[in-house]
């Protein structure tokens, strides 16, 4: 059994996020990057390396999988935020799991191309949406209804709210409350769509169920 990974926690956010996740290919392929090593000292930047964790099974194309993993942590997450705490929280038996460092670096050299891109983009900007309590709980209130979202088993979302969930991983990591309230306003939309698509629907069907009965 391979031991959790010492000493395995990335550069401290700002570093670049490209070279964040070249990182995680040096080493024993075979090595278990425990999620408290992960984690350790990196301050509030840690919830942002714990969501980038959390939705890794959200891009694993297996139904079922992605929610019965990622769903309860990204809403885990999501409710440490609400509750204002200032670093995560992470259960003992999750934090001395983690993935394999070769999962890890596959999963990166996948999107360290765009990765790369967007890091012109992603940078430390407008922090007080970040370091905010009033604005991580807001954040946090979206994480969990992502998260509840993610763990549905409703076909052709994994991807979708997966990669929203990566977006939120990349501003909170870094630290970018542009990027933060860019996707404030595009899950809130996308949530409000989705209630009032969910409301139609329910219509439909009742106006259906009439005509059969």
């Amino acid at each position: 059994m391979n031991s959790p990974a010492e000493g395995a926690a990335p550069p401290p956010a700002g570093n670049g996020i490209a070279r964040l996740l070249q990182s995680f290919a040096h080493g024993d392929p075979e090595q278990v990057l425990a999620l408290d090593g992960l984690l350790h000292g990196l301050g509030r930047s840690a919830f942002g390396m714990f969501l980038f964790v959390s939705i890794l099974p959200g891009f694993i194309p297996i139904p079922g999988f992605a929610g019965a993993v990622s769903g309860p942590l990204v809403v885990l997450i999501g409710v440490q935020l609400i509750a204002g705490l200032r670093k995560p929280w992470v259960p003992g038996f999750i934090g001395r799991r983690g993935p394999r460092r070769s999962t890890m670096a596959r999963f990166c050299n996948r999107i360290t191309p765009w990765m790369a891109r967007l890091e012109h983009l992603v940078r430390p900007r407008l922090q007080v949406l970040t370091g905010n309590r009033m604005a991580n709980a807001f954040t946090g209130l979206l994480l969990v209804a992502l998260g509840l979202l993610l763990a549905l088993p409703v076909p052709m979302t994994n991807y979708l709210f997966a990669g929203i969930l990566l977006l939120f991983a990349l501003a909170l990591m870094e630290r970018d409350g542009a990027l933060l309230l860019g996707l404030w306003l595009v899950s809130t939309a996308g949530l409000l769509s989705m209630g009032l698509l969910s409301e139609r629907l329910v219509v439909l069907v009742g106006r259906w169920l009439e005509q059969l009965f």
